[in-house]
Order: structure tokens, then C-alpha cells, then sequence
């Protein structure tokens, strides 16, 4: 992207399916989450953060919230969702991580493992992603700023979330079309937001707050 190229306001319209592998105890879990596509593995820890835009829920990670009640293994379910997703660059390193996590558990436990009780089984989902122009676009960084506040949080989901981890860029879209403006310092300031301890509607608020207190120098 060259230094006089506008910024392009994308969204995202999201397929789910069911792909029919679930598990009802963790070895069934980790054997299937080695062999389901990466899209399940990404749409399991992100779905929930376009899902929930004002609250927080006890876990966004599907995996986590499924052992701490499906199967009553609360401390596992505390590693799972303490698990850091934006020192991920890829859904693979992700996946890598989980299994780590729930292999090192299985080797301490003793007896057969827990199983979920009827009709509570973890059903492995995927999402397939259409990408489309919004129609808006940015010329400038005021203007970047004024339509930030007005673009809908899947398309904010989707230039930070989704274009990071699940398209294997090196940064969001957002710091990487700045820093090409020449605005460094602030690109950088955006990319150090942990998008994972907030809402869709705190990081946007967060941006806008660096933009404008950067743009008044």
C-alpha cells in the first residue's frame, strides 16, 4: 500500500456450519482438534467478541467455556481462556497452543476421563468469511478517524481481528495503512491495544481516542 493510497473500509459476512466432529470427553477434543479445518479453531476462541459488543462473557474461548461446564474441569478451562491470543501470527500457532494445554493436562490425570453428560457435547462449528467493500473510505487521517466511529463492528473485527491472526498479516490493517502514511508512532500505539481485554466498542473508542490526541500533537 503506497503512502497516498486511501483506506478502504472492508466488512465480513460469515457462513456457520456444523462440520459433524464433536467430542464428549477431552481425549475426543484433542484428537479432533488436531484434524478440523483452522477455521474452527479460529471461529471457537473469536466468535464471541462480534457476538458480545457491550459485556464480557465468562470466557470467549468456546474450548474453555465447554471443559469449565460441560465436563467440570474449571482449572483447565482457567488455562484455556488465559491462553494469549495476540501473541499469535497465524491460526495454526494457535491451535499448537491449545493442544499443548490440553495435552500436558491429560498426561496428569489418572483414570478415564470425565465425560459431558448426555446432549452436551462439544459440536466443532466452522465459519466461511465474504469479504465486501463498505463503501467507505478514508483519505486522510481526520477522515480515517470520522469514519471509524461510524463503521459497523464487524468491519472493525474484521481490519483487526481477522486480517491479523486468520490472513497471517503482520499487523492489523489500521496500524499497517498509518504507519505507511508516515504516521509510525501511532500505528504502533494501536498495534500494542489488546483487543482481547475489551469490547469491539472500547477498542474502537480506544483508537479514536489515540487518533485525535495524536492529530493535536
Amino acid at each position: 500500500m503506497s503512502s497516498n493510497e486511501p483506506f478502504v473500509f472492508y466488512t465480513e459476512r460469515r457462513l456457520v456450519a456444523l462440520t459433524g466432529t464433536k467430542a464428549k470427553n477431552l481425549r475426543e477434543l484433542t484428537e479432533s482438534l488436531r484434524t478440523v479445518p483452522g477455521s474452527c479453531v479460529f471461529y471457537h476462541t473469536h466468535h464471541q467478541y462480534v457476538s458480545h459488543h457491550f459485556e464480557r462473557p465468562v470466557f470467549y474461548n468456546d474450548f474453555a467455556t465447554w471443559v469449565s461446564e460441560a465436563l467440570q474441569e474449571r482449572r483447565l478451562g482457567e488455562e484455556l481462556a488465559a491462553i494469549d491470543l495476540l501473541s499469535f501470527t497465524s491460526v495454526r500457532q494457535l491451535r499448537e497452543a491449545i493442544l499443548a494445554v490440553l495435552e500436558r493436562y491429560l498426561a496428569g490425570k489418572q483414570g478415564p476421563p470425565r465425560e459431558c453428560p448426555p446432549g452436551e457435547e462439544f459440536h466443532f462449528a466452522r465459519s466461511q468469511s465474504f469479504i465486501m467493500r463498505t463503501g467507505v473510505v478514508a483519505g486522510s487521517l481526520e477522515d480515517f478517524v470520522d469514519k471509524l466511529s461510524h463503521v459497523s463492528n464487524l468491519s472493525l473485527f474484521y481490519h483487526f481481528f481477522e486480517a491479523r491472526l486468520r490472513l497471517e498479516r503482520p499487523t492489523n490493517d489500521f496500524s499497517q495503512w498509518l504507519a505507511d502514511q508516515g504516521h509510525e508512532r501511532l500505528a504502533k500505539a494501536i498495534d500494542r491495544l489488546d483487543p482481547y481485554a475489551m469490547t469491539l466498542d472500547e477498542l474502537r473508542d480506544e483508537i479514536v481516542r489515540l487518533t485525535r490526541n495524536y492529530a493535536r500533537g
